[in-house]
Order: C-alpha cells, then structure tokens, then sequence
C-alpha cells in the first residue's frame, strides 16, 4: 500500500510470514547472549564492502573518491540510540525490500522449528547457521530505521520497522543519506541501553568482530571524530606463528556464523607452481543443515584479498562442514564466474587444500584423541561420502574412518584394528549395515559371528550401504555383508566348544525344509539351512550377487528399483521350534500356516512388516488355537 503525503510517498509493507513469526520470536527471545546482534551487523557490512570491492573490478568508477572502505559505529547514549554505517555496495529500492522484508532461504522454516525449541542459550549459535542475523537487532531495539543508497545510485531509500508485522519504505533525504552504503540506526530499548555504551560495544567488536577484513571506526556521540577499533588486516595475511589461538577462534566465529570453538585450524601458504594461503577450520560442533542436499560448501575465494565468492567448489562435497577461504594472486581480479568452474588452478588448489585437510585430521587423530572423537562424532557420516566418491582418497579415508561393532562397545574402532584382531583364516571384513545401533545390535545375522568370536561392524549411516560396495578391500580383506550370501561359518570353531562334528539334522527336520521351499517358492528364492543363527529361528538374507538386504531398502525407497529381490529364508535346524514343527509331518495345513509365520516372523526381525497383516494375523489364530486345544 503507498500512502502520499505532502512530502513523499511512504509504501507500507506487511512481511511475508516466515519473517513475522520469526520476528514475533526475536521481539520474545530465547536467547541469553543478545551480543550476537552487533556481530550480525558488522558482518552484513563487511560483505557488503567486500561485494563492491569486487563489483568495482569491472566498474571503479562506483568507488568514487572514497575508495577506503569502512564501518563506523556512533553512540548516542541520551537518545538510546546506536548506528552501524558502512560505505558499501549499499540497496536499491527492490533490494531493500527482498533484502529486509522476505526470507528466500532453504533452511529457514527448520531455523523456525529449533528456536521455538530451544532452551536459553542456544540461539546464539542458530542465528549465523541460518543466515538471518539482521532481525536478530530487534531483540534489543524497538524500532529499526535503515537508510541505503546503491553505489553510483542517485538515489536512496529509507526502510523502517517497528518489528511487528509491517515495515515501510519511503525516498530518503539525500542530504541526510550516506554518499553509498548503508546506514543502520536502532532506537535501542531501555533494558538494552548498554549497547550505547562505548565500553560495551568496543568489548563486543573486539571479541565477536576483531578480525573483519574491513577496518572498524567508533564515534562516542554524533557528530564526534571516530576512533580506529580495528585495522581490517586480514588474518589470513599474518604468519601463521603470529596468530593466537584466541584470534583465530574469533576468527572462525566471525567468518562461520557460529558460536562454538574450532576443532582444527589449518593455516597454511603454498609456494611453488601455484601460490595461495588457506585458512580452514572443522567445527566444534554439528550445522545444523549439514545434511541438507541443497546445501554447499562455506568456502570463500579471495584474490589478492578482494573477495570474489563463496560458491567456488575449493573442497570436494564430503568437507562441505569445513569454514573458511583460500587467498590466491594467480587468478585475475575479474574472474568469471564460470571460469573459476573450468579453471586448472582452482583444481590444483582444490587438490592441495583437500590433502592439507585430511592429513591435518589424520595427525589429530594421533595426538588428541578425544578432540578427533568428537569430530567424527560430529562429522564422520559426511567423510565416509568420500570413500564413495573419492577415489583417490579412498584409502586414506578408510583409514581414518571410526566403527562400532560386536566387540566395541561404546568405543570406536578402526579398520586396522579390525584386521589386527581378525580370526586366522578370516578373509573378510564382515559388516552389517541398517538405520539403528540399536536394532542392528538385536540382529538374529550376528548370532553366529558372536559365537565365533568373529566382529562385525555395524553401519548405521545412510552412506554405508554405498562406500562398502565401492571399496573392494582394505589391507587384502574384502568387505562383505552378514546378509548377503552364504556365511561359512563352519569353518570356523565356536567359542568355548569342542571340535565336534555337526549332527546330521533329521528325516523330519529335513522334509520340513523341503515342504518350506515348495510352500514359500513364490516368495523367497531358496529355503536352505543356517549356520549364522545360534539362538534364533529364522532370518532373511539377500542372494551372493546383487545387493545386500540394506541397500536393496534404500534403493527401494528412493524408487531406484520397483521391488527388492526374493531373499533366501535361513532356517536353523538345530531350534527347537522348527524342531517341534518338524514332528507335525503329515498336518499339511498346519505346516503351512507355521512355514509362512516364520517367514514373516523372518520379516519382522529385518525391520520390516507382514505383507499381509490380516492373513498373518489369521495364521497367528489358527496356530494359538491348535496350541490350546
């Protein structure tokens, strides 16, 4: 709606819905640390001298005569009033309103969804991972009035909200406007009015912003000459000994958008064919977006420090969790787009950072073992995508990798360990792979391993399904699924037990198994014998070629394949149930009643369902019936 006025017309504007409820959430904060604003703000200014710096590359002309890029800071304690102004690439009028009056961001509704949950505290950390830290001001100003003028724009625009549901937009004054950028005025509440307080402010900037690549300027009132806070030198830049572990946690606060502690820093110049330094960090902690398919690495490219995007693809998608950027004088200033895509020194780059990274983890995984727990805790369902798909890296990746099984426990274990302890004879590593620990810990398919004294991992992510196919072996031992294909296990002696040779099983016994493939041919592919189950009746298990029972699921589930396979029914011959069915020779109905509830009951160990609940409820009856009567 536009209202005219004696002056100029003022457009009134209702946010979109996503930003009115979160706003409604800001207003009536969670958040215990409400400093996180200032950084928000500081931040979206750098950016924003940082995309001028790199439009002026093909336009100088937009720096006019002030090319020195700044953001100043003016209190005004009497008016409860704090301004952030800087002189970037500054909005139009469209930009202004998509910039402060939409969210066009994937992950904002589930950004919605964790702040209403959250408990005190946990905000702070929330609001940089899901890209809307300019609302996070209203939780310490009841109005917010925004002044922008586009670099070689002659005109500027006022934006102002009260932060309740609508916002209005009106032709600034020019006189009153900055010469280009923006200028962020917040009429702060009077139960915030420390943040009009130099001491506050200057604590803030120098902890949360002390290393933005652009040089901050405080003034102690309006119209007073501002003070240098901060240089802007890039840290980056500095020798690596130079730099303290607290700037470089300050550092990765301020270019992550998070609030915990860097896992690992790798800080480090290559010299030689191609030049660059790289600057990277593995998180303390988990984005909550990391599995997000839409969502893309958080690497920025600069060259000779003029920022030039962070969509360039300077780590291969399985560290797509690592912050951080590369500095390179060997791409021109005004690199295309595209170009960076095909460029042969952004592969080299890419190369190099990546085996900085991993060998960097590989080394924290010798020296802080519980530091590296923690990181692939946090992070080793993402790197096992590389065993997939990076071939290259595969083994050093295997190596790397950390596995519960039968024998760990809570701990983790690797797979040098698993060969080290591996039983003589033992040509393979034996996995089993599903959605839960836990339910794959109660899988009837280990009974006959754990008998044997024989580990089996067990993969509860959704990528081991894929690397343990694409990766033939490790140190000579292929991996092979408890599910699919014959066991072999007889050559292996139980634990504890004598050598004693298997007893034949009986006539009865064995017609059973007979009538079961008949009965259940339509089903299953084989009924055969087991000698994986020890405590167990039944149990399912793919066919030796093909897929294992896992990932037929999956492939399944993303419509990859119509319908899985028929799977072998295993039987164990030696339990007592199928024993006491077996005496029932010559009920034929009731063999066939018992031969299907096994095969359901088959099912249901699996983490599956009866494919006809009502007819194996009706077999179910029958059978309790019989045992009654």
């Amino acid at each position: 709606m536009t209202v005219d006025t004696a002056e100029k017309p003022v457009e009134n504007h209702a946010f979109e819905a996503d930003v009115a409820r979160l706003l409604h959430m800001m207003v009536h904060s969670v958040y215990s640390d409400k400093d996180v604003f200032l950084r928000e703000l500081i931040s979206n200014a750098a950016d924003a001298c940082e995309k001028l710096r790199y439009e002026a590359i093909a336009a100088p002309e937009l720096l006019a005569s002030n090319p020195d890029n700044r953001i100043i800071l003016t209190l005004d304690e009497e008016a409860l009033r704090l301004t952030v102004e800087d002189n970037g690439i500054g909005m139009n009028h469209d930009e202004l309103i998509e910039a402060l009056g939409t969210i066009a961001r994937s992950g904002t509704r589930a950004f919605m969804e964790r702040i209403e949950a959250a408990k005190s505290g946990e905000g702070a950390q929330l609001i940089g991972q899901f890209g809307v830290g300019f609302y996070s001001c209203f939780m310490v100003a009841d109005r917010v009035d925004v002044v922008s003028r586009r670099a070689g724009s002659a005109e500027a625009w006022l934006w102002s909200s009260d932060g309740k549901g609508s916002y209005s937009v009106t032709a600034a004054d020019l006189a009153d406007a900055p010469e280009r950028g923006t200028r962020i005025t917040l009429h702060i509440m009077e139960d915030a009015k420390t943040y009009t307080s130099k001491w506050t402010v200057e604590r803030i900037v120098k902890e949360q912003s002390g290393h933005v690549p652009v040089p901050i300027l405080i003034a102690e009132k309006p119209g007073a000459e501002p003070a240098q806070l901060t240089d802007g030198t890039a840290l980056w830049t500095r020798s690596k000994s130079d730099v303290t572990k607290e700037e470089h946690t300050d550092f990765y606060r301020s270019l992550s958008g998070q609030y915990d502690d860097p896992a690992l820093t790798v800080h480090f110049r290559a010299e030689g064919r191609h030049e660059y330094t790289a600057l990277a960090y593995v998180p303390g902690s988990q984005p909550f977006d990391m599995f997000d398919p839409d969502r893309k690495g958080r690497m920025k490219l600069y060259v000779k420090r003029v920022f030039i995007t962070d969509d360039a693809e300077l780590l291969p998608r399985y560290l797509r969790f690592v912050r951080g950027l590369v500095d390179t004088a060997d791409l021109p200033l005004n690199v295309s787009r595209e170009m960076i895509q095909q460029s042969p020194i952004l592969t080299a780059i890419r190369k190099g950072l990546t085996s900085r990274i991993l060998t960097a983890i590989e080394k924290l995984a010798e020296s802080e073992a519980e530091t590296f727990k923690t990181l692939w805790e946090n992070f080793g369902a993402v790197l096992k995508e590389g065993i997939y798909d990076d071939f290259e890296k595969r083994t050093q990746l295997l190596g790397l990798a950390r596995f519960r099984s039968t024998t760990s426990g809570e701990n983790w274990r690797t797979l040098a360990d698993y060969v080290k302890d591996a039983r003589e004879g033992q040509d393979a590593i034996y996995y089993l792979a599903g959605t839960s620990l836990d339910q794959l810990k109660a899988s009837p398919h280990l009974e006959g391993f754990r008998a044997r004294g024989i580990e089996v991992l067990l993969l509860s992510d959704s990528i081991d399904s894929f690397w343990t196919m694409s990766a033939p072996e490790f140190e000579g031992k292929a991996f092979k699924s408890v599910t699919q294909g014959a066991a072999d296990l007889s050559r292996f002696a139980k634990l504890g037990a004598e050598e004693t040779a298997t007893p034949e099983a009986s006539g009865e016994v064995n017609d059973l198994l007979t009538f079961a493939k008949q009965a259940l041919a339509d089903q299953v592919s084989d009924v055969r014998a087991s000698d994986r189950l020890t405590e167990s009746a039944v149990c399912l298990i793919a066919s030796e070629s093909g897929y294992d029972r896992q990932m037929e699921k999956i492939l399944q589930s993303a419509g990859r394949i119509d319908e899985t396979a028929k799977p072998i029914l295993e039987i164990n011959l030696d339990h007592a149930m199928i024993r006491a069915i077996a005496k029932h020779g010559d009920d034929v109905a009731f063999k066939e009643d018992a031969v299907r509830l096994l095969l359901d009951q088959a099912r249901i160990l699996d983490g599956d369902k009866p494919t006809d609940p009502r007819a194996f409820a009706e077999r179910l009856q029958r059978v309790f019936e019989r045992a009654v009567s």
